[in-house]
């Protein structure tokens, strides 16, 4: 896009009310050049950090005058602490990371920002070999090996606020298990999920791609359910900053969402593209695995472990024509309501208003106009989860406060 249309359109967008804290003079009267010409992004080694990889690898970034340098970070502790600090300008993070800290629950507080969201869908759970083998293949039959065999049951997840965690503990909860009270949560990095259960530190585990699906090429453990099982179209990682990043750098924060965006859209374009971006972030530098254990479940082809197969259509998905990236505010508030649940938030915070000041909704529809992205006209979305119970964001706290399995 040049200059001029791309002056134009946030020109027009900047009318539009800041709740991204951006002055809208900026963008009719100042430069759309980036203020930074390189741009540090911390990545976790997951199938959901392509976007990133692929906006830098393809050269998206140099079309928005960036050139974004994908950093590969040891954990999400990590990612958060370096965000905090500076060391990075911004991350491929969890969702409910971002919450947490601006909150000031797992770790400092610091005003934050999610940019756009990376993908939708794509996680699992998984279940050791050992316990399928008992008998245990999904929640229900979960909950009755436990109720039989009462030792000490263990599952990981890969940070206390993320949604690994919600997704984990939502999941346990709709079979009867309270997993704050009938199990142990441990805390472990995405890579090292596969060799702690190999040595058997935990029974189950809920991580993002390819983990899951190396667990069962390794044979030491089985999907029990996906998480879009749980969620259809869930949120899951983010484009994450520091609020105060996106008000000192606004152009260069609009840069990067406008090359993650169009990197996004390539890898949804079809199949040629799909297994392109497997076999690049298949290398040592990314994810460093097999390409053979990223590109089924991208592919929407997935197995259990127990020998079922099946296409699912509701597969990791980073764009869909735009539906994926929008930084829903509903989204946002469901993390802070399992939060409330499960007791990492002692009460009930102001939802909308957390929602509104963290996820820069202005800032993104101007990338996305920019583009030509659809940009949805309610910032709330609905959906029914795993136990049929609808959120729809319009009231957080009766939701927060109507689970049955709570801490």
């Amino acid at each position: 896009m040049n200059r001029r249309a791309l002056l134009k359109t946030v020109a027009a967008a900047g009318a539009v009310g800041m709740a991204s804290g951006l002055p809208s003079a900026v963008w009719a009267a100042g430069s759309d050049k980036p203020e930074l010409e390189e741009v540090k992004i911390g990545f976790i080694p997951l199938t959901d950090c392509a976007s990133i990889v692929m906006a830098s690898v393809l050269g998206f970034d140099k079309k928005y005058g960036i050139k974004i340098i994908p950093s590969k970070e040891a954990s999400w502790a990590g990612v958060r602490d370096k965000l905090v600090n500076g060391d990075l300008h911004m991350a491929h993070v969890l969702y409910g990371l971002i919450y947490g800290v601006q909150l000031g629950i797992g770790g400092p507080k610091k005003d934050m920002a999610v940019l756009m969201t990376l993908n939708n869908n794509g996680q699992a759970i998984t279940l050791s070999k050992k316990l399928a083998d008992a008998g245990a293949v999904d929640g229900p039959s979960l909950a009755k090996v436990m109720a039989k065999d009462k030792r000490e049951y263990t599952f990981a997840q890969t940070f206390p606020t993320g949604t690994h965690a919600m997704w984990l503990y939502y999941w346990l909860a709709s079979a009867g298990i309270n997993p704050l009270q009938d199990a142990k949560a441990i805390t472990v990095p995405p890579p090292q999920m596969v060799a702690n259960m190999r040595v058997g530190n935990m029974d189950g585990f809920c991580v993002g791609e390819p983990w899951n699906h190396r667990a069962i090429m390794d044979g030491i453990g089985i999907t029990a359910n996906t998480t879009q099982d749980i969620w259809k179209d869930h949120p899951e990682k983010v484009l994450g900053s520091t609020d105060e990043f996106v008000k000192k750098y606004p152009n260069t924060a609009r840069a990067v969402i406008m090359a993650v965006l169009e990197a996004s859209r390539w890898i949804d374009a079809g199949l040629q593209n799909k297994m392109k971006m497997a076999e690049t972030i298949a290398a040592k530098s990314y994810v460093n695995t097999g390409v053979d254990a990223i590109n089924q479940r991208i592919l929407g082809r997935y197995q259990n472990g127990l020998g079922k197969t099946w296409d699912d259509p509701n597969h990791m998905k980073f764009f869909n024509d735009g539906a994926v990236n929008f930084p829903y505010l509903s989204d946002g508030m469901w993390f802070l309501t399992q939060h409330k649940r499960w007791g990492l938030l002692k009460d009930h915070p102001d939802y909308l208003g957390v929602a509104k000041q963290v996820n820069k909704v202005d800032l993104y529809k101007q990338a996305a106009s920019a583009l030509g992205v659809n940009v949805p006209k309610d910032p709330l979305r609905s959906a029914k989860l795993i136990d049929g119970v609808v959120w729809d964001g319009k009231d957080p706290k009766k939701y927060a406060d109507g689970f049955k399995i709570k801490a």
